[in-house]
């Protein structure tokens, strides 16, 4: 559910690929829910840890069988703040900031960080987590943005809360919505999906993707011109069913000449003679469980690497009857989930209209929701699934047009 971060003047001072009991000086709280579990709060103790959270909650599956349900990031919060004490938590909604000022909730993370540099509860140096997210290049400008939007936040939150409900058009915001980067085209959209899509399986993977998003593009624009939302979701979110991260796609990430390279150019020396790499895994098909039926994940040693260029070689198996990796339930899930969701925007197509255009594109924004690996991924699954049959029997109904009430 979370991942373990130290930091030390040396490698000699770290002694632990684990944070111990009431050990841990900051939490980076993405999501409420994760950050009360019993797992997640065992690690914390009033006066040392500090919890930056992101109080915008995900939609749990019980919400379907109680229509007065409400989301309880805020009990989430209230029992944070008691068990770190009022100054250990920091509090935003990084979800609704994120989607008002980057366009998309995957900045939260660099959000959350920059959040919490700001309070001073991460001993490193601004330029020393710039540079980390230069290294890393991956939408660099992007996530250096999030980072200091998040400063923001915790500097000058009365200020920034206001600024957002401006931008986001909130009540009391005022109507005004400021454009903060170029709107991508569908066709951006594409070209780049289409080209990680061809890395990770083959050209012919990425051909039936840009195919169908085609397809959905040209019925919105004969039935509503001059709108593509639905086109762009459906470019967005296909393409996140059809890129899920299996043991292959692991591998060829691990083994990419361009990722090992950033490693070099890291750390002083050679790699595997100077420092070695050491992964943590969970395989769905080998990984022990714990008493909750979780998956485990174990070290795997510099040896690793040669397994993961091999493996790396065989992403054509992927899905066939020789995918020894794809029999295992998760994997057999996330490849229904691809024909699924092509079903149900095939149903869509067949009978939109821009009454029930609005519906067909928060249809079309379900995956979304589908978040996280392993039994993560499954909780928002469960979740996600209450919703996508909720939106399809709106979307059936005579009177669709009306959108759903998020």
């Amino acid at each position: 559910t979370w991942s373990h971060v130290l930091i030390g003047q040396t490698q000699d001072d770290i002694l632990t690929t684990r944070v111990g009991t009431a050990a841990a000086d900051l939490i980076l709280a993405c999501d409420p829910m994760v950050a009360v579990s019993g797992e997640t709060m065992a690690r914390m103790r009033e006066g040392r840890t500090h919890v930056a959270l992101n109080s915008h909650g995900s939609p749990t599956a019980a919400f379907v069988k109680n229509a007065n349900w409400e989301n309880p990031q805020h009990a989430c919060a209230a029992q944070l703040e008691k068990l770190v004490g009022e100054g250990g938590l920091g509090v935003f909604d990084a979800d609704a900031a994120a989607r008002a000022l980057m366009g998309d909730t995957i900045f939260i993370n660099p959000m959350i960080l920059g959040y919490a540099w700001q309070q001073g509860w991460i001993p490193l140096a601004h330029e020393t987590l710039a540079r980390a997210i230069e290294l890393n290049g991956v939408a660099v400008k992007a996530n250096l943005a999030a980072f200091e939007w998040g400063r923001q936040a915790a500097a000058r939150p009365q200020a920034f809360e206001a600024y957002l409900a401006r931008v986001s058009g909130q009540p009391g915001g005022g109507a005004q919505v400021i454009e903060f980067r170029h709107r991508e085209t569908v066709d951006s959209l594409v070209a780049r999906r289409v080209e990680f899509l061809t890395g990770y399986q083959d050209a012919a993977y990425a051909r039936a993707y840009q195919a169908f998003v085609e397809r959905v593009r040209e019925v919105e624009n004969r039935v509503v011109p001059g709108k593509s939302s639905l086109a762009e979701a459906a470019a967005r979110y296909l393409f996140k069913l059809m890129a899920y991260k299996d043991e292959y796609e692991v591998a060829r990430l691990q083994a990419d000449p361009a990722f090992l390279a950033r490693i070099q150019s890291m750390f002083e020396g050679e790699m595997g003679k100077d420092y070695q790499l050491h992964y943590h895994l969970a395989p769905p098909l080998t990984a022990e469980r714990n008493a909750k039926g979780e998956l485990q994940k174990k070290e795997y040693g510099p040896r690793m690497l040669t397994g993961f260029r091999w493996l790396a070689k065989l992403k054509g198996l992927r899905g066939g009857a020789l995918d020894f990796f794809g029999r295992s339930e998760e994997r057999r899930t996330e490849r229904e989930l691809i024909a699924q969701y092509r079903a149900s925007l095939e149903e869509v197509l067949g009978a939109l209209t821009p009454e029930n255009h609005a519906t067909a594109v928060d249809i079309a924004r379900v995956p979304e929701q589908i978040k996280g690996y392993g039994h993560v991924k499954e909780r928002n699954l469960k979740a996600a699934r209450a919703r996508w049959d909720e939106l399809m029997q709106a979307f059936r109904k005579p009177a669709a047009g009306e959108r759903v009430a998020a």
